[in-house]
């Protein structure tokens, strides 16, 4: 008896410390959405992962009111049921025409559809004693789908190399996640609970693999693109800040434009100095004094052109 009181503990513990981990999960996509939201796009991010996530919470949420005594199992997937549902609303909101239409197709067929054909065979068909079994071993397929779903963006990461559309901090938690819900089922004799979550542990680990792998790879073909225009940037600034005749420069023939942009000035005073020849002979000073004793003005004021 006390090896079976404190394995029950250890369940009761395991259990908390996975529904404050699987809230952080639930929470992991609201930088996505905030994205989403600004943006007023869903650029590259799919709504298979949500839509499977929200599948899977409503079908242990019924797991643990089927089974009984499972308070933990049914705080959490409650809780999954709402966020996940308020993502999938955002991502419609957003999302374009075709993402839109097959992202509301498939929430019609398979999460009413198949949950309400799912509900309504283990209600009617199924005995007392095989309703939890059957509904376990659904759970487990659905939660091994619910794991597996970011596959597709898996391979977008190894296709492209980059891990802009697989958020690192999702893919962490959902594997403390499931360490914490293996051990939950392990400690409360639950395998219903406890093999999906083996599953759950491989794939997140791959995941954060794939991203320590191809975190930097973005990165080096953005500064690879942005390369030349760097170089070009630098001649750029060199050529108007340097004075020709302090810093004399080999002209190209594409560089005609440019020349005749920073020479346009120095023609311009060139023909001023042709038109008025006196005018450097002349110190400003005598000319601005003269300008006054002929026009006789008294109010100590000149403009200097």
């Amino acid at each position: 008896m006390a090896i079976m009181f404190d394995h029950h503990q250890w369940g009761v513990a395991f259990g908390i410390l996975g529904n404050i981990i699987s809230f952080l999960v639930y929470l992991a996509p609201v930088p996505t959405f905030y994205r989403i939201y600004r943006k007023k796009s869903t650029e590259s991010f799919q709504s298979l992962p949500y839509l499977v996530a929200l599948f899977s919470s409503m079908l242990w949420f019924y797991y643990a009111l089927v089974k009984q005594n499972a308070f933990l199992l049914v705080t959490i997937n409650c809780f999954g049921c709402v966020i996940e549902t308020i993502y999938i609303i955002l991502f419609i909101t957003y999302a374009p025409k075709g993402s839109r239409n097959s992202t509301v197709k498939l929430f019609v067929s398979m999460n009413v559809g198949v949950f309400s054909l799912i509900l309504l065979l283990t209600h009617f068909l199924a005995t007392d004693s095989t309703r939890i079994l059957i509904l376990g071993w659904i759970c487990v397929a659905v939660s091994v789908s619910v794991f597996a779903a970011p596959l597709s963006i898996v391979a977008q990461v190894i296709r492209t190399k980059s891990v802009e559309f697989m958020p690192f901090i999702l893919s962490f938690f959902l594997t403390l996640s499931a360490i914490m819900w293996f051990a939950y089922g392990l400690f409360q004799k639950d395998i219903c609970v406890a093999l999906p979550n083996i599953v759950g542990f491989l794939l997140g680990l791959t995941q954060m693999l794939l991203y320590v792998i191809y975190k930097n790879a973005n990165k080096v073909i953005i500064e690879e693109k942005k390369l030349p225009e760097a170089q070009l940037k630098s001649i750029v600034v060199l050529s108007n800040l340097g004075a020709s005749e302090v810093y004399p420069v080999d002209i190209h023939p594409d560089d005609a434009d440019t020349t005749d942009v920073n020479q346009g000035p120095k023609e311009n005073h060139q023909e001023t100095d042709q038109r008025n020849p006196k005018s450097l002979e002349v110190p400003s000073g005598l000319q601005l004094q003269q300008h006054n004793d002929n026009n006789n003005t008294d109010d100590g004021c000149a403009v200097a052109v």
